[in-house]
């Protein structure tokens, strides 16, 4: 059965590392027939949560940027796959903004398949605990949420490094099994 995916790339730089790696989870997923959409989100205008609670009410933020349509597509995805790179063993300003920002939907955001996308240039996979902590405190506040895999892109630094990773095979697999 052929599944809505999404694709939150939180790469501050277009092709970086873990952008590589969300191409090619969406390569295996679209050869095994899936839908799939990446959203690079440093091309999108998310603006700060300015915790005003005024969506509070009508499920509706108050500021008009590009996160609606974001949210829209994280509401209507089955399965929806979030990268970063580590810095200062988290996840990068990126992501956290968009995972702030789902607050007027996020218990509406029910039932998905979660993958995670993480590199630095660290090689010690312990190190990255942190950030997978930061993205499972997100999917723990949602109804259904099922963690399905994740992609630890080791010891990558330089643009263009995972390339020569694992990690890039592991991507790959992940999307053709979705």
């Amino acid at each position: 059965m052929s599944k809505k995916v999404l694709i939150l790339s939180g790469s501050p730089r277009r092709k970086g590392n873990s952008d590589l790696l969300c191409d090619e989870f969406a390569r295996g997923a679209t050869e095994s027939g899936n839908s799939v959409e990446k959203v690079f989100l440093g091309d999108k205008k998310i603006n700060y949560c300015l915790a005003c609670d005024g969506c509070r009410k009508t499920g509706v933020c108050v500021q008009k940027d590009d996160m609606k349509e974001i949210l829209d597509k994280m509401l209507a995805a089955d399965v929806i796959v979030m990268a970063t790179p580590i810095y200062f063993y988290s996840i990068d300003a990126q992501m956290k903004t968009c995972i702030e920002r789902t607050v007027p939907q996020y218990m509406n955001i029910s039932n998905k398949e979660f993958y995670f996308i993480v590199t630095a240039w660290d090689s010690e996979k312990a190190h990255f605990e942190r950030t997978v902590e930061c993205f499972r405190g997100f999917t723990e506040c949602l109804d259904g949420a099922v963690e399905k895999g994740i992609v630890y892109g080791l010891g990558v630094w330089k643009k263009g490094d995972v390339k020569a990773n694992l990690a890039m095979k592991q991507a790959y697999d992940y999307g053709k099994g979705v």
